[in-house]
């Protein structure tokens, strides 16, 4: 019998499993109507997992970095799969897509070299870009128009900078940090603490 707190770990392993099913499907360079349907509930169950396990209050930093890794596998296989079955659309917004890829890899950089640790925020703005990616992947493999890619672009870019931000500003490393708003009152809280330590 399915245990309820082991939810969210298997919607993190589902992701995991489901991500190399999109390059199955894109292998030959077209996709069929369960490319979006595997995508589709890939990103439901990004959605959920992290509201039942706060819910269920099961959701622990190794929980909240298994969900950021499992994220990184998936945006990666619909990379690859863009590449295969629209490269022409990859190539066309080649110059915004690598300034969005190097702030991605810059925030990890930043991240690993003062605390060893891939970032795992999962702020508003992170939604907002996995809504975004969602529209534009939608359009794209499913009516051919390539233009909400730009929004998506617009969207990790925006996360990027905010959370590059985050992690400069914060002392120690932390997850499910919404937005700078709330990196800063823990940085001020961090300082409080480091007061009455001293």
């Amino acid at each position: 019998m399915l245990n309820l707190a082991q939810l969210p770990g298997l919607l993190v392993g589902f992701r995991v499993l489901i991500a190399p099913l999109l390059l199955v499907d894109a292998v030959d360079h077209q996709t069929s109507i369960w490319f979006l349907v595997g995508y589709g509930l890939a990103i439901l169950s990004d959605i959920f997992d992290g509201i039942i396990a706060r819910r269920l209050g099961v959701s622990t930093p190794q929980l909240r970095q298994a969900d950021s890794w499992a994220d990184i596998w998936l945006f990666s296989c619909l990379a690859l799969s863009t590449w295969w079955v629209h490269p022409d659309v990859l190539q066309n917004l080649r110059v915004p897509l690598l300034v969005a890829v190097v702030a991605q890899f810059s925030l990890f950089g930043i991240s690993l070299i003062k605390f060893r640790k891939f970032p795992s925020f999962h702020t508003y703005t992170a939604k907002a870009w996995g809504i975004a990616l969602l529209v534009a992947t939608l359009s794209l493999f499913g009516w051919g128009d390539s233009r909400a890619l730009w929004v998506a672009i617009a969207a990790c870019l925006v996360n990027s900078l905010e959370e590059i931000v985050m992690t400069l500003v914060l002392a120690e490393w932390h997850c499910d940090v919404l937005s700078l708003f709330h990196a800063l009152k823990l940085r001020q809280s961090e300082l409080v603490e480091l007061g009455e330590e001293s």
